[in-house]
């Protein structure tokens, strides 16, 4: 992993340094768009509508517009911003764990500690362990001040924003307004129901079974030679047709592994045959 952010986490007089890592990654499978008729590649381009001119990302700036007046800003407008220059992730308070609407997570961060010693961070730690309290923070992250929760995970400290409050929205459904009558039989077969599905969480029980079917079908074309050239239909860089072949490579070594979990022993095939059902 490579750290993308590093800061100090800050309560009191107390100061952890750390480096922050993103905590999760997306496994699905890149798809470009293409001409169904040629397979040639659909690129889509930063086309500026007053000179007709293709820009370069390092000659666009960001704007605000209220519809009748467009304010720009430049990279260095939005720098000079104080939150923006901090890189201190302050602890503004503790509260019980459970006051934490999971709704309101956003992203995941790991945080590795930055110094020499590591006491600080594993006294926070063990500290936030002990008490079930997760400390509420404040924080500047690509341009944003960001709201967040500092709990442990195991034996890291984790950071997870938060979205503000005006960024959850409230459900109000009419439908709901009715008054419905449930009679104890029901809540008695519905409870039984539950009790008959109940088991402890394993993430690992569970396959992004589209993903997969979506590498097998990309292999078995690849097998069966119904592919194009990328250099002639996408007019792919060097950069691209490396990506490319890191991409087939990584299928095959999934595919690889995945035949031989099937084929390893009877109780795999049972349990794909059960999430099938």
């Amino acid at each position: 992993m490579r750290a993308i952010w590093k800061g100090a986490v800050a309560f009191g007089l107390v100061n952890v340094p750390v480096k922050v890592y993103s905590a999760t990654e997306d496994h699905d499978i890149g798809l470009h768009q293409v001409h169904d008729k040629d397979g040639g590649r659909i690129r889509y381009q930063r086309r500026c509508e007053i000179c007709g001119e293709v820009v370069d990302y390092k000659n666009i700036d960001k704007a605000y517009d209220d519809g009748e007046h467009t304010v720009v800003l430049t990279e260095e407008d939005l720098s000079s911003l104080p939150v923006e220059k901090s890189r201190e992730i302050e602890v503004v308070e503790f509260v019980p764990s459970d006051q934490i609407d999971p709704i309101m997570y956003d992203r995941s961060y790991f945080l590795e500690p930055d110094s020499a010693s590591t006491k600080a961070y594993v006294l926070l730690r063990k500290t936030l362990e002990e008490t079930d309290r997760t400390a509420i923070v404040q924080f500047s992250l690509r341009q944003k001040s960001r709201l967040g929760a500092l709990r442990v995970r195991g034996e890291v400290l984790m950071l997870q924003s938060l979205l503000w409050d005006d960024e959850v929205r409230e459900a109000s459904f009419p439908a709901l307004e009715e008054k419905v009558r449930i009679s104890a039989k029901e809540k008695q077969m519905s409870a039984a129901l539950v009790d008959s599905f109940s088991t402890d969480f394993d993430p690992e029980n569970f396959t992004d079974e589209y993903q997969v079917q979506l590498r097998t079908l990309i292999d078995a074309k690849i097998e069966k030679g119904d592919t194009l050239s990328t250099e002639e239909t996408f007019g792919a860089s060097e950069e691209d047709d490396t990506n490319v072949l890191d991409l087939m490579e990584a299928l095959r070594r999934s595919l690889e592994k995945n035949r031989e979990k099937k084929s390893g022993g009877k109780k795999d095939s049972s349990s794909s045959k059960k999430k099938g059902a």
